[in-house]
């Protein structure tokens, strides 16, 4: 067209100077200029052949056109550069006016004749391009230098080239991140017009491009890769040779070899595995296919030098291995394109090509590698980085296999790949979930894969590597934030390599940084699991020769000794024998001990370390210095007690005495300066406080839970000895609690330590007995009067100094803590119940008094006032000086608690009983509850508690007469539990606090009797903690555990008015019953997990340590049952509460099932209904007739709703249960078989299924005749229904029926005999291997039916394990029978062995009952079968169907529609609209029939918008996924091609295939796409060919397609049309 145009203009002229004139006048329009360009280009051809005709006005016009029209016009458009925001409103049109002119100058360039004219505009032009991204004209360079660089000379024009190209390539691989658009747009302007203008240039142009790519080196980063492809890609035919040529008679000057630098292959790798995008994997694809296919072609051989020193090359070729090397490739590339579809049933079957791979990368003769594995890497690296989670947990897996069945030589790439890709895609939690099928706590698939993979790869290393790896992959666990499960599954795994020196001092310091980031999560138990591997890790790899005992006793430190390593743990245990057995190895230290000797053994170096310890430096002798921080008291009696414990293994029975001497050697220095404290007054204070801290952590630790204290000879001699130094030690704490000693902000923290160790004391008294006259009994009168009379002074009205308030907050802390000894420890119980002075001081607390804040020049008078300042500074701050306050303030409470405790029976029920009180706290509640409310506004949250208890005892007594402030005590309190995080110091004592406050057993029967505001406030704050729980897993639980405990207490106490007023309550029991959220994947993973670290037992020390909190969700319904099954149905307030109870089980049941959720598999609200009937199952026991009366109608209703499978089994239990026990109501039960089938469909299956246990039923029934031939009567009924469904089970229960009618002979029934007997015979020798058959056959081996007896089987282990395990329910809804029996709170029952199950119904397994089809998969088979009793109608005896599908075609016939014989089955697909779609292009291309997973799709609004009543005029048909199986070999059978639109390696081209005239489409689902077992069904594979980068279209429109092409290609045969020819004959 253009050639036409050109012509047509020099036909109108002779002279192309005029034509050239008048262009170049007017304005610059796009379509202006490439007139011009065409023009120039016509006259170029003419004078390339001679005919031009111009002679030498041609140049010169040329000359001027180009100086006087195109490079004005260039220099304008320059000033505009496209990306700023002046550039005009058509940007298009300015780059149509660019690309022309530019090539317009190029041909004014050639036709000029001489080279000055292009090089002069390839300098300005170079000039611009060099000014950067955002400089004016670079766009208009960049089109200037496409067009004039072919013009320039390769020789003498060879210095400007090179310029020239090394600017294009900066350009291209250049830019800053904030200016990523504009340098993307640059790159693809160069890389698409001037690269490929420069590789025409010759080859020092090629080689100054390939200098500047060489030059920045492999990509660092995702983002850098990009660029650098994008040039690669468009030199691609440059860059790489030429096949033949070098035998061309005009061969080019050869340029650079790309296969030859391993530059240009990481490049590639790069792109293949780090690219973000689509297109640049692409690119990298394309660039490896076209080096190969050049290879292939050359047939020469060729090799990348290495880029290490020894190892495979990148890339290589060899024609004698040209076969393996295409056979490689073609694999390779194959699935790097199949990854790019992100769906995982497409690429499985591709997985064992990897494996190949592996198999061609490894020689077999010398087992080293031929490929370089990085090519491998690759994979791994883009499946790990897939979008797909599912995808990148294939990858992984694959990964982690890759040893189990294969031999792959050392290559450090692995090494790098494992500690780099492998390990971030480790740290996504979700790939260690269960795989389907799998129990829950029975581990992660992954993690066990995990473990197995790095014991054998580590195994493999060689020596010199090992460490390094290992120290590498332990640091790269420090350097992100690892989220709880996957550090579990490492430390696993490091845990159980075997045992080797690999680990030095830092790896140790690597392992102490990993322990501190297992401190972030939240999820005890996996911390302290975490820990206790990472510590074996240490024993197991540490090289003891390079570590000494100090580093060692450092690392332990790191554990939290709570959570991991408690003493008399098998960790415990296995630490000791470690150190027995490396004592004498370890790398001594260098520093010396006091004594001038080093470490020798483990004894030598604990007894230096308690000398150095106990010894305070002489600088430290400050009085007012700060408390030490703990660490070196903790790691001292650590070490202490494990050294004692070695010397323990050490020693024989009878040498018991050799470890009491060790321990007392390693005691001496202590107990010597414990023994000097109550007579040593100048003892430096920094000794004693770490003397004191040395000693309570030494009880602690030994003390510690996990420890057999009772039996612990060490913690025996441990508490002797000190109990030696307790006169010393509590004259010391009392000299200095009571002598004005603490006077500085430092000291509170002294004051805390000192009353821990009183504490302690206390405690080791109270274990052996206490005597009257012992040191501790002779301390406490005296402190607890010197604190009295301290605060009684103190409130004298003097000027506070910080000495003063600093003494009242330490006697206030005193009084606290002998406060809290006394209540703990009756025995210490120092006055009787008679008022004294201490319980007037008590109850004359000014509570809530906030201390005031020193002044400043108060600390002037202070005795060292230039030590204490900074104390002072630091106390007086706002903060600090507020936290003093807070536990002034919650130490008056806990003394307010002790008082209101101690005589709770004096608090009246209002104040104006008593006019002069003796007890104000006490006899004056209001005003009491009044400072509660308030402390609660001024204490933190961590500080609440004794508020709480104190609330506690007074709210019962007012509830009556000051209702309201009740109300707003209780209102204020769930105000701080509502707002407190989910932390385990803080919120779960609070909430326990709480509950008991709240829900107090005195409260809630007073508010139940008055039915006051109060009443209802209780239950407002009750359905609140039950919304919490739905985030904070176990809120419920603190709840219903307290309530139900203070309940069975009162009923064994005989207070029937408590538990009858729990019926008032019955609501938190109803909502206990049937509690349980549906939990997030990642919240299911961690309950997952945690259950599988318990399952582990005391193979994990955590456990042994940690204790069960027994927060999860089931425990609140095990709780509410076994309180349930705790009341007695012979006692009157107890039948009421069960009664009440079960009333509201059946209400709630009706509210579900009228509710518009849907009732899906395992969806919430299939387990309600499912939890709903397991309880009433438990109740039926304690029901009488009178109350069955009442609710057997609502029994009966409910089996005619249409229920989930499991809930179908129990209410049919339930009511076989209630027919046996009760046969009056039998008729009621004959009238629901006897009801219509248009109202119930087929839900009169849970009846008929009821009636095949009819011999339970009449068990106890002498007469059977009457009750046998009604029930033969109605069956016979049932068994003539239309449904298939419905016979079946009729059918099911006539066998059983009748074989009790020939057991009975009854006589009656003689002349139905034989029509009983044939229909029978004939259902048991039904002949073909159809459905009926099969599923009469699973039906009768069904559990329900074959194996569960309703009575033998009535057990708690049956209804919470057996029967949900059996019905197909998730395994959350599993309660085994050890968590109802282990659960402590709530005491068994005295029947207890009704909680198992005795009969062989436990044996089954799911899957027992069912008979699989051959060929199908067994996930096929439970996913059609685990509902059976939803009566699905099989395909193949649903009369209706194909009536309804001939209908469809008689109607179709009538309105002339032609059919076809191509059957669309879009089955898996689950979007209405799609579905909608679909149906409308059948029946527009008229299609025979539409399969469909389920008809109520046709009813949806969506469907309906889209297939706009197309579903009136197509037969459609329901085919359900599990089906498709049988329905495709059928249609096969039937003489129909099963199609499968879907990309598979050997799928053919739309464009090539004909179809036959029986074609059966099978569309794939959405996502998924089509299963691999269907895949195996398919005849052949159809795939639309693609030209774009996405991967996929829609399912709608493929299906589309190809329905379009099956109808075109039927048209094409119709009689004239000639034969079938493929889409590629129709060109578009």
């Amino acid at each position: 067209m253009e050639w036409v145009f050109a012509e047509a203009l020099l036909s109108q002229s002779r002279d192309p100077r005029i034509l050239l004139g008048a262009l170049c006048r007017g304005e610059a329009s796009a379509e202006r200029v490439e007139t011009l360009r065409f023009l120039l280009q016509r006259l170029e051809d003419q004078e390339a052949r001679g005919g031009g005709g111009g002679g030498g006005a041609l140049p010169e016009a040329a000359r001027e056109v180009a100086a006087g029209y195109l490079v004005p016009l260039l220099r304008e458009l320059r000033g505009r550069p496209a990306g700023c925001p002046d550039a005009g409103p058509l940007p298009r049109h300015r780059r149509r006016v660019l690309r022309a002119a530019g090539a317009a100058l190029g041909s004014c360039a050639r036709l000029a004749g001489g080279p000055q004219l292009a090089a002069a505009l390839a300098e300005e032009a170079l000039r611009d391009l060099l000014a950067g991204l955002r400089a004016p004209g670079a766009e208009a360079a960049v089109e200037v230098l496409a067009a004039i660089g072919p013009c320039l000379r390769p020789l003498e024009d060879g210095p400007l080239l090179e310029r020239v190209a090394q600017a294009a390539v900066a350009l291209a691989l250049g830019g800053d991140e904030d200016e990523a658009e504009i340098a993307e747009n640059a790159a693809a302007l160069v890389a698409g017009r001037l690269l490929p203008a420069l590789g025409h240039c010759g080859g020092a142009a090629l080689r100054a491009v390939w200098a500047g790519l060489a030059a920045t080196g492999p990509p660092s980063g995702p983002g850098h890769v990009g660029p650098k492809l994008l040039v690669l890609s468009a030199l691609a035919e440059k860059l790489l040779p030429e096949p033949g040529a070098e035998r061309a008679p005009c061969a080019r000057e050869a340029g650079p070899d790309a296969r030859r630098c391993w530059r240009f292959w990481r490049t590639v790798q790069a792109g293949l595995g780090q690219a973000e995008d689509a297109l640049t994997r692409k690119r990298a694809r394309y660039l490896l296919q076209r080096a190969v296919e050049v290879s292939a072609e050359l047939g020469a051989d060729c090799t990348c030098s290495p880029q290490e020193a020894n190892g495979p090359s990148l890339f290589w070729w060899s024609e004698k291995k040209k076969d393996e090397l295409l056979k490689f490739w073609e694999n390779y590339i194959l699935i790097m394109e199949t990854l790019e579809g992100n769906q995982i049933h497409v690429i499985k079957p591709v997985l064992p090509k990897l494996n190949n791979l592996f198999e061609y990368a490894v020689s077999e003769e010398n087992g080293c590698w031929l490929f370089h594995p990085s090519w491998h890497m690759c994979i791994y690296k883009r499946m790990f980085e897939s979008e797909n989670k599912i995808l990148t947990k294939e990858g992984v897996i694959h990964f982690l296999e890759l040893y189990e069945t294969k031999l792959l030589p050392f290559s450090p790439e692995f090494s790098e790949f494992i500690i780099g890709p492998l390990m971030d895609a480790l740290s996504e939690s979700s790939l260690y979930s269960r795989s389907p099928g799998q129990l829950i706590g029975s581990g992660s698939p992954l993690g066990l894969k995990l473990q197995k993979f790095l014991v054998t790869y580590i195994s493999l290393l060689p020596e010199e590597i090992k460490s390094g790896f290992l120290l590498k992959f332990i640091q790269k666990m420090t350097s992100r934030h690892w989220c709880a499960v996957p550090i579990l599954f490492l430390s696993k795994a490091l845990a159980n390599i075997p045992r080797c020196k690999a680990l030095g001092i830092e790896g140790l310091l690597a392992l102490r940084d990993v322990i501190q980031c297992t401190m972030i999560t939240h999820q005890i138990l996996l911390r302290g699991a975490a820990q206790c591997y990472l510590l074996q890790t240490a024993m197991h790899l540490v090289d003891v020769e390079k570590v000494s005992l100090s580093d060692v006793s450092t690392f332990i430190m790191s554990l939290r000794q709570e959570e991991s390593l408690g003493r008399g743990t098998s960790l415990w245990t296995e630490l000791c024998d470690w150190l027995r057995v490396n004592e004498s190895h370890f790398r001594q230290s260098p520093v010396c001990g006091s004594a001038g000797l080093r470490e020798t053994s483990l004894n030598a170096y604990v007894k230096n370390l308690v000398q150095e310890y106990v010894t305070s430096p002489a600088w430290e002798t400050g009085e007012n210095c700060f408390l030490p921080d703990g660490f070196e008291a903790r790691l001292t009696a650590t070490m202490i007690l494990l050294a004692v414990d070695v010397e323990g293994m050490k020693t024989q029975p009878s040498e018991k005495r050799r470890t009491q001497n060790v321990l007392r050697i390693f005691l001496d220095p202590l107990l010597d300066a414990l023994m000097k404290l109550g007579t040593n007054a100048y003892m430096p204070l920094l000794k004693t406080d770490r003397c004191l801290q040395l000693l309570w952590k030494l009880l602690h630790t030994c003390m510690l839970k996990g420890s057999s204290a009772h039996d612990d000879e060490v913690s025996t001699l441990l508490q002797n000895s000190v109990m030696s130094a307790t006169e010393s030690i509590s004259e010391f704490i009392l000299r200095r609690l009571t002598m004005n000693e603490l006077s500085s902000v430092s000291d509170l923290e002294r004051c805390h330590l000192y009353l821990m160790v009183l504490t302690e004391l206390m405690n080791l008294h109270s274990n052996v007995g206490w005597k009257g006259g012992n040191s501790i009994w002779r301390v406490i009168s005296p402190l607890k009067n010197a604190s009295i009379r301290h605060l009684q002074e103190m409130d004298g009205g003097q000027e506070p100094t910080l000495g003063i308030q600093i003494q009242k907050v330490v006697s206030m802390a005193t009084l606290a803590m002998v406060c809290e000894a006394v209540d703990r420890k009756p025995e210490l119980q120092l006055d009787s119940l008679d008022v004294g002075p201490t319980e007037r001081f008590l109850s004359c607390l000014q509570l809530n008094q906030t201390l005031q804040k020193p002044h400043t020049e108060e600390q002037s008078r202070c005795a060292h006032p230039t030590e204490s300042s900074s104390f002072f500074e630091e106390s007086s701050s706002s903060q600090g000086w507020g936290k003093i306050v807070a536990q002034y303030i919650h130490d008056q409470w806990v003394c307010l608690s002790f008082l209101l405790k101690k005589y709770h029976t004096l608090i009246p029920a209002t104040e104006n009983e008593i006019p002069d009180p003796l007890l104000p706290a006490v006899q004056m509640p209001v005003r009491t509850l009044q400072s509660a409310l308030e402390a609660l506004t001024i204490l933190p949250s961590d500080q609440v508690l004794p508020v709480f208890q104190c609330m506690k005892i007074l709210v019962p007594k007012l509830l009556t007469s000051s209702e309201s402030l009740c109300i707003e005590s209780f209102d204020m309190a769930w105000k701080i539990i509502s707002s407190l995080s989910n932390t385990q110091l803080t919120f779960w004592p609070n909430l326990k606090a709480f509950v008991q406050f709240v829900f107090d057993n005195n409260i809630l029967t007073i508010a139940a009797k008055t039915k006051s505001q109060a009443y209802f406030k209780i239950k407002e704050i009750m359905y609140k903690i039950i919304e919490m729980s739905a985030l904070k897993t176990g809120v419920f639980n603190t709840l219903i555990n307290y309530c139900c405990q203070s309940w069975i207490v009162s009923a064994s106490h005989g207070s029937q008015d408590l538990l009858s007023s729990a019926k008032h309550y019955s609501e938190m029991v109803l909502e206990a019953c049937i509690f349980g959220t549906v939990f997030r994947r990642d919240q299911r993973l961690i309950q997952d997990v945690q259950t599988f670290v318990e399952n582990l037992g005391h193979d994990c020390a955590a456990n042994a340590i940690i204790e069960n909190a027994k927060r999860e969700d089931h425990y609140v319904r095990i709780c509410a049952i076994k309180f349930l099954c705790l009341l007695d149905g012979s006692n009157v307030s107890h039948k009421l509460f069960l009664e009440d109870l079960a009333v509201k089980l059946l209400d709630k049941d009706e509210l579900v099932s009228k509710s518009r959720a849907r009732c899906c598999v395992n969806s919430l609200q299939h387990r309600v209904k499912n939890r709903i009937w397991q309880t009433l199952l438990v109740l039926f026991p304690r029901f009488d007739q009178n109350f069955l009366n009442g609710i057997i109608d609502k029994i009966f209703q409910a089996g005619f709703v249409n229920n989930q499978a499991s809930i179908k089994y129990f209410i049919e239990w339930i009511i076989i249960l209630i027919l046996h026990k009760f046969p009056q109501f039998l008729p009621k039960f004959w009238d629901c078989l006897s009801c219509g089938e248009d109202k119930f469909k087929t839900s009169i299956c849970t009846f008929l299924s009821v009636l095949t246990h009819l011999d339970v039923i009449t068990q106890n029934i002498p007469e059977k005749k009457l009750i046998l031939k009604q029930a033969l009567v109605l069956v016979l009924q049932w068994c003539f229904n239309h449904n298939f469904s419905i016979r079946l089970y009729a059918l099911m229960a006539l066998k059983k029926i009748w074989n009790m009618c020939k057991a009975q002979r009854v006589e009656e029934f003689d002349a139905l005999a034989p029509v009983i007997e044939s229909s029978l015979d004939q259902v048991e020798s039904m002949h073909g291997a159809g459905n009926a058959k099969k599923n009469w056959q699973r039906i009768q081996e069904h559990f329900f039916f074959a194996t569960f007896h309703p009575l033998k089987d009535y057990c708690l282990e049956t209804i919470f394990y057996i029967l949900p395990r059996l019905a197909g329910l998730v395994e959350d809804e599993w309660i085994a029978v050890s968590k109802l029996t282990g659960f402590a709170p709530i005491p068994l029952d005295a029947g207890f062995q009704w909680y198992l199950s005795q009969t062989q119904l436990r044996e089954l397994k799911p899957g027992d009952w069912s008979q699989q089809d051959i060929g199908s998969s067994p996930g096929e088979a439970e996913a059609e079968w685990s509902d059976v009793q939803k009566k699905v109608i099989p395909w193949k005896t649903n009369v209706p169907d194909l009536d309804l599908e001939l209908m469809f075609q008689d109607r179709a016939a009538k309105l002339g529609k032609s059919n076809s014989r191509l059957i669309v089955v879009a089955s898996l697909i689950d979007k209405a609209t799609n579905l909608g779609g679909l149906c409308r292009t059948c029946e527009v291309f008229g299609a025979s029939v539409l399969a469909v997973g389920n008809l109520q799709c046709v009813s949806d609004k969506q469907f309906q918008h889209l297939s706009v009543s197309a579903e009136q005029w197509l037969p459609l048909v329901e085919v359900r996924p599990p089906q498709l199986v049988d329905y495709l070999q059928q249609k096969k059978a039937e003489g129909y091609t099963i199609i499968g639109v879907e990309q598979t390696a050997k799928s053919l081209d739309l464009t090539r295939y004909c179809f036959p005239e029986k074609s059966l489409l099978l569309l794939g689902n959405e996502r998924e796409g089509i299963p691999a077992n269907l895949i195996q069904q398919l005849d052949v594979c159809v795939e639309i060919p693609q030209q774009g980068v996405v991967r996929s279209l829609n399912v709608h429109v493929s299906g589309a397609l190809l329905i379009w092409e099956y109808t075109r290609q039927r048209l094409l045969q119709r009689p004239g049309a000639g034969p079938c020819r493929a889409l590629e004959t129709f060109p578009f």
